[in-house]
């Protein structure tokens, strides 16, 4: 067992990224993908500055723009205060080449990267591929399929989502809970932008019951509401739900045109080890939180950054192959820091409930107006550029 390639797991964002990092650095991959084509499934769909740099440097970031829409601020609002923060990535251009989120469906990113990768003779793509389980030597690493083949590599990269195959396999914990809300997306057509006054392609809206989020993305916009325990998944997918939140928060606005509803049940929860010998966990294999302040996928396509780093390090530059192990040292501990932490704090400072929560949030989004340093401070969290710097300082 030692055919000299990497099997990664999942053609999803985090799976293409280091499919196409390792090519670019002439390492051979094979990648499996479960469904019988890159699943355009409504997802991810905000790109942090600094992903977007490591997107430029694999040559698709301009490719990705083209059909995104850039977002050059953030927004906080509360539904009885209106307007309490506007914060514009510019501030942090110092630190970033795309001071900018840019909106984007994920798999916009994966089919640019598939026709990226299609033209190279290292990069092999295998649909309808479904992993059951992997085995390992001190030579090799490699996949079982649900047809009974197998795929032989160096390494294998698990990128295969959160009810990862892989991971189950392995029998490592999935550590952390479960919201007791559910999380319902409301996708329009309607320009909202020209309906709310001061309204950004990225707007958070504060309320103890009702918090919600806009997000627009290419000839839509997402409303995000969470949906409360004993409502049960038939009734809030019901037309009148729906209608009767936005009604809610948009009462000037009737016969709204939902084109499309996503209900999901949303978890905090990582991985106890992101490495088992020659095989990583990463993304939400590894790591999946709440998809307020739009880390997940970023996180994810980090993790393919990072871990890649190590592998052409030990593949071409000749670096020990214990040097992998710092990419579980890493990035494991940024998402147990940082990840988890922020995004659990982004839903606590929308939902808070009581008229103190509600003073002291709005209290820090003044203070961060109103300083230079702290809206800096700020925008290097939101935009994850802080947590790259820590994973750097772990070494």
């Amino acid at each position: 067992m030692s055919e000299q390639r990497v099997i990664i797991a999942g053609a999803g964002p985090v799976g293409m990224v280091a499919a196409a990092r390792l090519v670019q650095a002439g390492i051979p991959v094979t990648v499996l993908e479960a469904g019988d084509g890159i699943s355009r499934l409504s997802r991810a769909s905000t790109f942090h500055p600094p992903t977007l740099d490591m997107l430029d440097d694999l040559g698709v970031a301009s490719s990705l723009m083209e059909e995104g829409l850039v977002a050059r601020n953030v927004q906080y609002r509360s539904k009885h205060d209106g307007l309490l923060g506007r914060f514009d990535f510019a501030e942090i251009a110092d630190h970033t080449r795309h001071p900018f989120r840019l909106q984007c469906e994920q798999w916009r990113l994966c089919e640019i990267l598939l026709e990226y990768l299609r033209c190279s003779p290292l990069f092999q793509m295998h649909f309808n591929s479904q992993v059951r389980s992997t085995f390992q030597n001190d030579r090799g690493a490699g996949v079982i399929l649900a047809d009974g083949t197998r795929q032989v590599g160096r390494w294998v990269i698990a990128a295969d989502g959160a009810s990862s195959a892989i991971r189950q396999y392995l029998g490592i914990p999935f550590e952390g809970f479960t919201w007791t809300e559910r999380f319902l997306v409301l996708t329009t057509p309607e320009d909202l932008a020209r309906r709310i006054p001061e309204l950004d392609s990225v707007s958070y809206v504060s309320h103890p019951e009702t918090w919600h989020s806009f997000l627009q993305i290419p000839g839509h916009w997402r409303v995000m509401f969470p949906v409360p325990v004993g409502i049960p998944d038939t009734e809030a997918f019901e037309d009148s739900f729906g209608e009767a939140l936005l009604h809610g928060v948009l009462p000037e606005l009737v016969d709204l045109e939902i084109s499309h509803r996503t209900l999901y049940r949303v978890h905090q929860r990582a991985a106890s080890t992101f490495q088992q010998g020659r095989i990583f966990l990463a993304g939400d294999a590894a790591h999946i939180s709440n998809p307020l302040g739009g880390m997940g996928m970023n996180a994810g396509i980090h993790d393919a950054v990072n871990l890649t780093g190590w592998m052409i390090s030990v593949w071409n530059e000749g670096a020990p192959e214990k040097e992998l192990e710092r990419y579980d040292l890493q990035r494991r501990r940024v998402t147990e820091e940082y990840i988890q932490t922020s995004t659990i704090q982004n839903k606590l400072d929308l939902e808070a409930a009581t008229p103190q929560d509600q003073a002291i949030f709005r209290k820090t989004m003044e203070d961060r107006m109103a300083d230079q340093a702290s809206r800096r401070e700020f925008l290097l969290g939101i935009s994850m550029i802080k947590a790259l710097d820590r994973a750097e300082q772990l070494g």
